[in-house]
């Protein structure tokens, strides 16, 4: 990294952080990177399948209607969405790595606290304590792995991270099987306990993130030198001697940064609605889209399970199990082709399949042709799609926009998507639900298939490739001085 002196530059200087750290083979740090942050995806998605999982258990234990678990669930978003935005301001402000304790502080001690609720009201209230903790954990820690991730990789290591929420899944659909078993423990006391043990492994996570740098790249905005060339520098040795000492040449060259302050939120709303409007416009269509049709059906499921099949709340884990591995799944196996065939055609076939296939299994469910199995195997196969789609909203969101933005612009479009899609399809699918009609339902899925079709043709139409591209080649940083 080289300052250029004195004042009558404007406080200019050129930093080649980008490029030594795309040029990096993959290793153990980057191992560690994904480790200690895709965590996060893991525990949000244990949060989210446990109560679905557990929510006939609530239902019973707390004395709560169909449509209250719907707004406890909803009272999780809106934390979630005041956690995204007031974390992510911080997260452009303080740096990722104090961003990473906080968050995950609050998310503890709230999931805790969950497991000693009382009624509906306490419950709702430390659900969204909980989600504040995960919204502000999506801000900073999607901005850090895109990041620290080489270029040629950021795509398949972001879809692989973000579908670790169904790794969470699966455990939380596990675990609902012990905890929800009568012979091992009484349903009434078992979901506080999972609850309180969710909460209580964070203290592991907290280790690990110890061993986590600041972003190079956010140190490099802050013109904070020094210390970025200190981090990429511990981090090349590392990586070479693991490598047999060498590393490969650089890609490209240097890039030039004029020294600036904060960001302000007025110019975030300059830089969305006017030098990036179409972008914009993608990431709002892509996070809205697949927020309602994934926090609809993922909250209420194991009611539909227990109210139009049948199925004993205490054996919803084994139906939500296959539905998380099919989740966990498409992110996996599809992910590197988002970096190999690109993210414009990818994102767009993985909505609209899922979209086609939704709109059809939820004709079959309100003609009565699918048994609970059935059921679930179609939700399978329709999220093994969707999942790769939905991780694929937070990657291209967090590559439209600058550097200086990054968490912010994160920060703001799920608060957005999770509001306008979000926080209403809980609330809706349980109150369709309530009714014990399979037509309403039908015509909640529909409209969830629909949205997926709308972001899909909204991909098609406005995406842009940034698959193997430096991330200020994507989009330049505010700070950026053409050269």
């Amino acid at each position: 990294m080289r300052d250029t002196p004195g004042a009558a530059d404007g406080g200019q200087f050129e930093t080649d952080v980008p490029a030594r750290l795309d040029r990096l083979p993959w290793s153990g740090f980057h191992w560690r990177v994904v480790t200690a942050l895709g965590i996060t995806w893991v525990l949000d998605g244990l949060e989210v399948t446990l109560v679905g999982s557990l929510a006939p258990a609530i239902h019973e234990s707390l004395g709560l209607s169909e449509t209250q678990i719907g707004l406890a669930a909803s009272a999780y978003l809106i934390g979630a969405v005041v956690g995204a935005v007031g974390f992510g301001w911080m997260a452009d402000r303080i740096g990722r790595s104090k961003l990473f304790f906080i968050t995950l502080t609050v998310y503890m001690l709230a999931s805790i606290a969950s497991g000693f609720s009382w009624d509906f009201w306490s419950f709702a209230f430390f659900r969204a304590l909980t989600g504040a903790g995960i919204g502000g954990e999506y801000a900073a820690v999607n901005s850090a792995i895109q990041e620290l991730i080489p270029a040629r990789k950021r795509g398949t290591t972001d879809l692989a991270v973000n579908g670790t929420f169904w790794g969470g899944a699966a455990l939380g659909s596990i675990i609902a099987l012990v905890v929800l078993n009568p012979a091992v423990v009484d349903p009434n006391l078992g979901w506080r306990v999972a609850f309180v043990v969710g909460g209580a492994l964070c203290v592991v996570v907290l280790f690990l993130r110890r061993f986590l740098p600041e972003s190079p790249r956010w140190l490099m905005i802050k013109g904070r030198n020094d210390e970025a060339e200190e981090i990429v520098g511990g981090i090349e040795r590392e990586v070479a001697a693991q490598h047999g000492g060498k590393l490969p040449p650089l890609q490209y060259g240097p890039v030039r940064f004029r020294r600036r302050g904060h960001t302000q939120i007025a110019e975030v709303w300059r830089t969305m609605i006017g030098t990036h409007k179409q972008r914009t416009v993608l990431g709002l269509t892509l996070m809205s889209c697949q927020a309602f049709c994934y926090n609809a059906l993922g909250f209420t499921y194991a009611l539909v399970l227990t109210k139009f099949y049948g199925i004993p709340s205490g054996s919803v884990g084994w139906y939500m199990l296959p539905f998380a591995l099919g989740n966990l799944a498409g992110p996996l196996i599809l992910g590197p082709f988002f970096d190999s065939i690109g993210r414009r055609p990818m994102i767009t076939a993985t909505y609209a399949i899922s979209g086609v296939l939704m709109a059809f299994t939820g004709w079959a469910f309100v003609e009565g042709w699918l048994s609970a199995w059935q059921q679930t195997m179609a939700w399978t196969v329709i999220f093994f799609f969707a999942s790769a789609a939905a991780s694929a909203a937070y990657l291209t969101v967090g590559e439209s926009f600058p550097l200086e933005m990054r968490a912010m612009a994160i920060a703001l479009f799920f608060a957005i998507g999770t509001l306008v899609g979000g926080v209403s399809g809980p609330t809706i699918f349980g109150a369709l639900i309530e009714t014990g009609n399979r037509e309403a339902i039908m015509w909640g899925y529909m409209a969830a298939a629909a949205l997926m079709l709308v972001a899909a043709a909204t991909e098609w139409k406005i995406g842009f490739a940034a698959e193997g591209k430096p991330l200020e080649e994507v989009a330049a940083p505010l700070s950026a001085v053409a050269r």
